[in-house]
């Protein structure tokens, strides 16, 4: 059954498909220089049956088809997103559906590889979505997800830290119905999520994603970096805007940049054989 918050960002990704990777395409990986999709496709290698747990517009799986995976399949909440992805060249075989990931559409052992980028801690009965994960890979099968809870940098820890009031003071009918699993954020929560199903250890990296740029710009990407930004009325946006110029102006470096940041954690594992 579709939850709230599952309804929500379906909602929002129909109206602005392609939003996720603008953003992630406009942040670099510190010390390589490349969006993190790209760095996350290498991280897990070209396995050629590769499924991406909220796909969104195919931008990961596309840099998965670039080395080597040959048999792309993506699932998400949003016909807005998957329209994209079937206009991309790189997934013109792919197998793209609409659903949940509690409830894959998809074969037993049917991958070599499942992924998740920044979707993973979003999803509600993640015991599901996981026991579902371990039921279409393969034995000695591969899956990673990049998740938050890292914490931010620079001008992102200042909007953060500008933005948690305003969010909390939203009316409950208005709020981001936030279902996600505390237990992602961190390596013994993953274990704790994944163990029971079959999967080893997870190994865990820590990457820092920077989007240093001129103020507007870094204004842009922070508000789209947190959902619940668009639970604020125009009040509140204007005044959390006013605080955000004023709080960062000491941060803006001689040629006008703003320096921000945010921590990502990588967590990669094999299920049993």
């Amino acid at each position: 059954m579709t939850t709230p918050g599952e309804l929500w960002l379906r909602e929002y990704h129909d109206r602005k498909p392609d939003s996720q990777s603008v953003l992630i395409g406009a942040g670099r990986v510190a010390g390589d220089g490349r969006p993190s999709y790209g760095v996350f496709a290498e991280r897990v290698g070209g396995e050629r049956r590769v499924l991406d747990l909220g796909c969104g517009d195919g931008a990961l799986l596309a840099e998965f088809v670039k080395i080597g995976t040959t048999a792309p399949a993506g699932i998400d909440l949003s016909a807005g997103e998957l329209e994209l992805a079937r206009r991309r060249p790189e997934l013109r075989t792919a197998d793209l559906r609409q659903g949940r990931a509690q409830e894959l559409p998809f074969g037993d052992s049917e991958f070599d590889a499942v992924v998740a980028h920044m979707t993973l801690m979003l999803m509600a009965d993640l015991g599901a979505v996981v026991a579902e994960v371990a039921r279409v890979l393969k034995p000695r099968g591969v899956f990673a997800a990049v998740v938050g809870g890292g914490g931010a940098i620079g001008a992102s820890e200042v909007f953060s830290g500008l933005a948690k009031p305003m969010f909390d003071a939203v009316p409950e009918d208005r709020r981001f119905p936030d279902e996600g699993d505390h237990r992602t954020r961190t390596r013994e929560g993953f274990d704790e999520l994944l163990g029971p199903v079959g999967f080893e250890p997870v190994v865990w990296e820590q990457i820092v994603i920077e989007f240093d740029a001129p103020p507007e710009q870094v204004w842009a990407r922070c508000c789209e970096t947190l959902y619940p930004v668009h639970t604020l009325d125009d009040a509140q946006l204007a005044r959390l805007k006013a605080e955000f110029t004023e709080a960062t102006r000491e941060l803006l470096t001689p040629s006008g940049i703003l320096p921000a940041a945010v921590r990502l954690n990588l967590a990669k594992t094999r299920l049993a054989g």
